[in-house]
């Protein structure tokens, strides 16, 4: 069986200006619209700030941005979509983004580089680990509560199992083409 080939270098470059600008913009909507709207119903009868469904797509962007570009770019992508959200959102959620950001990212690309090889884990655990940090300390410091913490992980983790069944199930049709 053959291995399958790498991605070209266009491709992943391709990928990774997607990825950017996937993080850039829902770092900011996600920010403007908590600052905007309050909360949102994500289901089971739990509400959470209103970025949380756009934070989700965030975390898997950053995910296709370390992997296409590095390392430093998806840290310099979160870090400007963090500082741009000061144009556009209350000073207390943007604050609370950028920490969060700094704390729940660093653990998201130690798990990530670890389980990268098996690309839908590593979305997915990474994912995982990220959304629940961030919840926490995004909370705490925008709201000085976790009351909407259980609302908050799971409109995450929306965002973060629904891109780990696309990438499964595209990695798979990539593998079996002849």
């Amino acid at each position: 069986m053959q291995r399958p080939r790498r991605p070209s270098s266009r491709v992943r470059c391709g990928a990774g200006v997607v990825g950017v600008v996937g993080v850039l913009g829902a770092i900011v909507a996600a920010n403007w619209v908590t600052t905007r709207v309050g909360t949102v119903a994500v289901g089971l009868g739990l509400l959470a700030p209103a970025g949380v469904y756009l934070i989700g797509l965030a975390l898997v962007a950053r995910d296709l941005v370390q992997w296409a570009l590095g390392q430093r770019v998806a840290a310099g992508a979160l870090a400007c979509g963090a500082g741009l959200s000061y144009l556009v959102a209350d000073p207390a959620v943007a604050t609370a983004s950028v920490a969060a950001f700094a704390v729940s990212e660093t653990l998201d690309f130690a798990v990530f580089t670890w389980q990268a090889p098996r690309w839908a884990r590593a979305v997915f655990a990474a994912g995982v680990v990220g959304l629940v940090t961030d919840s926490i300390v995004f909370l705490l410091l925008a709201f000085g509560s976790l009351v909407w913490l259980p609302g908050q992980v799971l409109g995450k983790l929306y965002g973060v199992a629904l891109a780990t069944v696309v990438i499964a199930v595209r990695r798979r049709t990539v593998r079996s083409r002849p």
